[in-house]
C-alpha cells in the first residue's frame, strides 16, 4: 500500500488541474440551476473521455515518449496546430483559474487587500514552487493539496446533506433553450477537463520516471485511475452543494471574482452555519490553487516540449521563458479584464469542448499506432469504444454549433 502511494503522481497532478473551474464554479452552478438534474451529464462526459485521457500516461509509460513525440510522428502539421492552440487558449485559462483562486484567497482569509495583489501573490507563490521546487516538489505537494480537497469536500457535503430537510428529486433535465443549452455546452467542456490535458499528463509521467525508475505502465494507469476518479466525486460532491445549499435560492451570481467567491462562501455559511466557513473555504480555495498551479507548470513544459519538436533543438531556458511569458500574459490579460471572470471561464470552456475531437482522434491515432508496443495498445473493446466516443464528441460540438 505504501508502494502504491508513493507511485502516485501524474495521476494527481491531473486530478489537480482537472479539480478547478469545472468543478468549483461549473459544477456548482450546475447544482444550483438544476438541482441534481445533470448528474448525468456528469457522468458521460467523463465516461466519453476516459480513454483519451488514459491513453496520454499509456503511451508515455509504453514508449518513454510524450504524447506530444507521438504527434509529430503524425507530422509537422498537427504539432503546428498543437501550438496555435494552446498559445490561443492558455493566457485565458491560466487567468480564469488564478482570479477565482485569488478571489477566494481574499475572502478565505479576511485581508482586504485589492484583488490585483492577490493575483500577484497567488502567481507569486506558484511561480517560486514550480523555478525552486521543479517536478519532484510538485508531487509531493500535490498529494497533501488532493488529500485536503477531498476531505474537506466530502465532509462538507455530509454536513450539508444532514443539515437539509427538503425532499431530493434526483430526475434528470436536458436544458431545451439557448441559455441552457449554452451551458451545458460549458459545462461539459471543463468536465472533468480539457482533453490536451492529456498531452500535460504524458509530460508529468516521463518526470515521474526520472525520479521513479519502476514507475510502468500498470502502475501508470494505477495512477491514473486514482486521479480521474478522484476528480469524478469531487465534481459530484459540488453538483450536490449547489443543489443542496443554492438550489431554488434565485440568487445571480457576480461575474467579478471577489464577489463570486465572497456570495459562495457566505451563501454555504448561511445555509449550513458559521461551521462551514472554514471547510468550504479551505476546500474552494485548495480546489483553485492546485489549479493555477498545475496549469502553470504544464502549459510553459508543454509549449517548450512543441517548440523544440518543431525546430529539432532544446533550448535549456525553454520552461523559463514560457513560464515567465505565461506569467506576463495572465497579468496583462488580468489588468485588462478584471470584471469579465465570467466570459471568460466561457469562451475558455466552450473553445475546449469544441476542440475535443480533434486531441480524442490524435491520441487515438497515436496509441493505436506502430510505435506503441503491442501489449499496451487499445484491446477490440477500447477502439469500439473510444470510435463511439470520439462519434459522441463530433456530434455534440455539431448540435451546439447548430443550436447557438
Amino acid at each position: 500500500m505504501i508502494l502504491r502511494f508513493k507511485s502516485l503522481g501524474p495521476g494527481l497532478l491531473f486530478a489537480g488541474a482537472a479539480i478547478g473551474v469545472s468543478h468549483l464554479v461549473q459544477s456548482t452552478r450546475a447544482g444550483a440551476d438544476f438541482g441534481f438534474g445533470l448528474i448525468w451529464a456528469l457522468l458521460l462526459i467523463n465516461i466519453i473521455k476516459y480513454p483519451f485521457f488514459q491513453f496520454g500516461p499509456r503511451y508515455a509509460t509504453a514508449t518513454g515518449e510524450s504524447l506530444l513525440d507521438g504527434y509529430k510522428k503524425l507530422g509537422n502539421g498537427v504539432l503546428i496546430a498543437y501550438f496555435i492552440i494552446t498559445f490561443a487558449t492558455m493566457f485565458t485559462i491560466q487567468t480564469a483559474v488564478t482570479i477565482v483562486t485569488a478571489g477566494l484567497g481574499k475572502t478565505l482569509f479576511g485581508i482586504d487587500w485589492p484583488i490585483e495583489y492577490w493575483t500577484l501573490i497567488i502567481l507569486a507563490i506558484c511561480l517560486g514552487i514550480l523555478l525552486k521546487g521543479r517536478y519532484a516538489f510538485l508531487d509531493n505537494l500535490m498529494k497533501v493539496i488532493v488529500i485536503t480537497l477531498t476531505i474537506s469536500t466530502i465532509a462538507a457535503v455530509v454536513m450539508a446533506t444532514s443539515n437539509t430537510n427538503e425532499i431530493l428529486s434526483f430526475s434528470q433535465i436536458i436544458p431545451n433553450d439557448t441559455v441552457g443549452i449554452a451551458f451545458l455546452i460549458a459545462f461539459m467542456g471543463w468536465m472533468p477537463a480539457p482533453l490536451d490535458i492529456s498531452v500535460w499528463h504524458s509530460l508529468w509521467s516521463l518526470e515521474k520516471k526520472k525520479i521513479d525508475a519502476s514507475l510502468e505502465p500498470k502502475t501508470a494507469l494505477f495512477d491514473f485511475n486514482v486521479g480521474f476518479l478522484s476528480t469524478i466525486v469531487i465534481g459530484l460532491c459540488f453538483l450536490a452543494l449547489g443543489a443542496l445549499v443554492m438550489h431554488q435560492s434565485n440568487v445571480s451570481f457576480s461575474s467579478s471574482a471577489a464577489v463570486f467567491s465572497n456570495q459562495l462562501i457566505t451563501m454555504y455559511t448561511d445555509s449550513l452555519g458559521n461551521w462551514a466557513y472554514w471547510l468550504i473555504g479551505i476546500a474552494a480555495f485548495t480546489t483553485m490553487f492546485s489549479t493555477t498551479l498545475t496549469t502553470l507548470d504544464a502549459s510553459p513544459r508543454a509549449m517548450d516540449k512543441t517548440t523544440s519538436l518543431l525546430f529539432n533543438k532544446n533550448h535549456k531556458k525553454g520552461y523559463l521563458f514560457w513560464i515567465l511569458l505565461l506569467t506576463i500574459g495572465t497579468l496583462a490579460i488580468f489588468f485588462l479584464f478584471l470584471s469579465e471572470m465570467g466570459t471568460l471561464i466561457e469562451i475558455a470552456t466552450i473553445l475546449s469542448f469544441l476542440t475535443a475531437p480533434f486531441y480524442a482522434i490524435l491520441n487515438y491515432k497515436v496509441i493505436s499506432s506502430k510505435h506503441t508496443p503491442q501489449a499496451w495498445r487499445p484491446s477490440k473493446t477500447m477502439h469500439m469504444f473510444s470510435w463511439l466516443s470520439i462519434i459522441f464528441l463530433i456530434g455534440f460540438s455539431i448540435w451546439y454549433l447548430t443550436t447557438i
